[in-house]
């Protein structure tokens, strides 16, 4: 949920624009964009696999967005994840680095753009098209497949682009904008995730914040198990029904965990058997510190993660 969100730490400064250059050269020395996966090489050019129960992520990057956290993670469960999450600043340019080693570990990256101190209506009207100009350069520049999501849980009222702040149409104006800039630029290499939360104390409905399937290529949900009583079918059932009303695009739980307290190992088991039972593309968990720790914590929590991996085939350390 979004308070968690207050203790992050400041995004780190924008990229300088020489290392920007120094990453980009690098792309030439990473991995093919067909990573080997499961039964071989899945991602056959820039379009991503929709098969269900092909994806574990994390996001590891708080503060700084470095790699580090991500390499911490496998160390420490045994897990290589295919996706990695990191969130991104209005006007903060595409974390290049970042992606670059995230290819050269078979993964994707994850960017969760977050419009903060910015119009909605003033991004929908073009005012800031030399950014997302820019931003979309460097993505085709880096030549492997990249998710994007823009302004995620929109559907509550902890963010400033969000429920009760700004008009559904402003929301789905922008979104449009973005995603029409981009493919008019021939950007081939973006997966469009549109992300909204499950039903929680202050959250409004769903529909009125669908930019329609024409701009979106899968969904997200947000969610937390905040209690050892909640499960996945209570967390996540309602949302997927009314997110299945709009669009049968495959869907990734784009943000959830579960903090020890709450029965880390059984939640892990829970999250796959959900994702199994519902067709859903997969999960990413959130392991860094928030409202509660978040972070994998102990034998058996590692031990239940590595289980479910080993079910989507995904690679050990």
């Amino acid at each position: 949920m979004g308070h968690r969100r207050r203790a992050r730490a400041k995004r780190a400064p924008i990229v300088l624009a020489g290392v920007a250059a120094v990453a980009l050269a690098m792309i030439t020395a990473v991995v093919s964009p067909q990573p080997v996966h499961r039964d071989g090489p899945v991602r056959l050019g820039y379009v991503l696999p929709r098969t269900p129960e092909t994806y574990l992520g994390v996001y590891a990057a708080r503060g700084p967005v470095m790699y580090t956290g991500v390499r911490t993670f496998t160390q420490a469960t045994g897990v290589t994840p295919d996706l990695v999450t990191y969130y991104s600043a209005w006007l903060e340019p595409f974390r290049t680095s970042f992606a670059v080693a995230a290819a050269a570990h078979g993964a994707v990256p994850l960017v969760q753009i977050e419009p903060r101190n910015v119009s909605l209506t003033a991004i929908a009207s073009g005012r800031y098209d030399a950014y997302l100009s820019d931003f979309a350069a460097a993505i085709s520049s880096y030549h492997h497949p990249v998710i994007l999501s823009f302004g995620h849980e929109m559907n509550a009222p902890w963010y400033p682009w969000g429920y009760g702040h700004v008009p559904p149409a402003a929301f789905r104006a922008a979104w449009r904008h973005i995603v029409t800039l981009f493919r008019g630029l021939n950007v081939r290499n973006v997966t469009w995730m549109w992300t909204v939360q499950t039903k929680s104390p202050g959250t409004g409905p769903v529909r009125p914040w669908w930019p329609g399937r024409k701009y979106v290529t899968w969904v997200g949900i947000d969610g937390y198990f905040y209690k050892p009583s909640w499960a996945f079918v209570s967390l996540f059932g309602p949302t997927i029904v009314k997110v299945r009303a709009l669009t049968r695009d495959p869907i990734l739980i784009a943000e959830t965990a579960a903090a020890p307290a709450a029965g880390q190992a059984a939640k892990i088991a829970n999250l796959f058997q959900g994702v199994h039972e519902y067709g859903l593309l997969g999960f990413v968990w959130f392991n860094v510190p928030g409202v509660q720790d978040w972070r994998i914590s102990g034998a058996a929590a590692a031990a239940a993660l590595r289980k479910g991996a080993q079910t989507y085939g995904l690679p050990g350390p």
